[in-house]
């Protein structure tokens, strides 16, 4: 099964599938407008950390093919603002800029070119980064899926499937790789509020690939590790920093210190493009605070009063010695963490995909 999530054509347009509707309704959106892409980012319409930067690079483009500019200043100026505009979009999930940055090399080694050809460039760049995250996906189940048992109860969090990648998925890539070897995997489906997240998106894909679950409470995780009944948790992240502390979704330090104290392996599963090798620790990244209307509203009832002071920030940080392994497309990662070591390993791969 292949969730058709996002997909550029040859009509310049880019159609993608509205996230928030899930999984009550599927609707698609076209459009030929970098804001647009924007928005729907910010809306949470495209999420995903790996998914953001493959839309964000397609943004770009749409923006080049329609900046009506025949000033090569004019033009080089209007690139720079769309690129601001996306890396401004939504400021913790690194694949975002980890995009932005390839899409601004590819502009800066065409730039002598004639327009058509640097939004040539530009649009073979943001498909190398769709295909690599695919094969990222994929590599990245396989290296996960040997570390599930014959029969194995998984705690997920938030959703880190199809609908926020390129592939199959970092975590539930993982679980469904499992599941086709033959093994025994059954999944508790944390809500992820206040968005809920895996209520709606994780549900929906692990339906459509016939996993067993069943759907908790965020707060019923300890309880079920307790009782025994939890035999890993795998998540995916937003942000590694070079010594392997994860911002992902907030919940997941709960999750990962509950783990710690029950016994229970923490898995992070995330690709090369999410880690941040320029940063030493977590303490270096920025958390995403988000409207407070997302907790002082359901489905767009109130259910407190105006007065109400809100703390909602998008993610939290899981220090590197709460996680057991990191998962990525290279191997299973294990404490001391240094990601600054694969830096180069992870450059020559892309080079080497070009």
């Amino acid at each position: 099964m292949m969730i058709n999530k996002l997909e550029y054509t040859n009509k310049h347009e880019l159609i993608f599938l509205d996230q928030t509707l899930l999984p009550l309704k599927e609707k698609y959106v076209k459009t030929k407008n970098y804001k647009d892409v924007i928005e729907a980012i910010k809306k949470l319409s495209i999420r995903g950390a790996p998914l953001i930067g493959i839309a964000a690079a397609y943004g770009v483009v749409l923006g080049v093919h329609y900046s009506g500019s025949n000033n090569r200043k004019n033009f080089e100026i209007h690139f720079f603002k769309i690129l601001e505009s996306f890396r401004a979009s939504r400021p913790t999930a690194y694949n975002l800029f980890y995009a932005m940055n390839r899409m601004e090399n590819a502009f800066r080694e065409n730039s002598e070119k004639e327009f058509e050809l640097i939004e040539d460039a530009l649009l073979r760049e943001a498909d190398a980064i769709y295909d690599e995250d695919i094969e990222m996906c994929s590599r990245i189940s396989v290296n996960g899926a040997e570390l599930i048992g014959e029969k194995a109860n998984i705690i997920t969090h938030c959703n880190a499937g199809e609908l926020a990648t390129g592939g199959t998925g970092t975590a539930l890539g993982i679980i469904f790789t499992a599941n086709s070897l033959g093994k025994e995997v059954f999944v508790y489906v944390d809500e992820t509020r206040p968005l809920l997240q895996g209520a709606r998106l994780t549900t929906f894909e692990l339906d459509k690939n016939g996993i067993e679950y069943d759907l908790i409470i965020d707060s019923m995780a300890a309880n079920l590790m307790f009782e025994g009944q939890v035999d890993c948790v795998i998540v995916g992240a937003d942000r590694i920093a070079s010594n392997g502390d994860v911002v992902n979704k907030v919940g997941s330090y709960s999750l990962a210190v509950n783990c710690a104290f029950h016994k229970v392996p923490f898995y992070v599963a995330a690709p090369g493009s999410t880690i941040d090798f320029e940063i030493e620790s977590g303490d270096e990244i920025k958390i995403e605070e988000r409207d407070a209307d997302e907790i002082k509203s359901i489905s767009g009832e109130k259910i407190v009063g105006d007065h109400v002071v809100v703390m909602n920030p998008a993610f939290d940080l899981v220090p590197n010695n709460l996680v057991t392994a990191i998962i990525t497309e290279y191997k299973v990662h294990y404490p001391p963490y240094n990601f600054a070591a694969i830096k180069q390993m992870f450059s020559s791969y892309i080079q080497n995909k070009k």
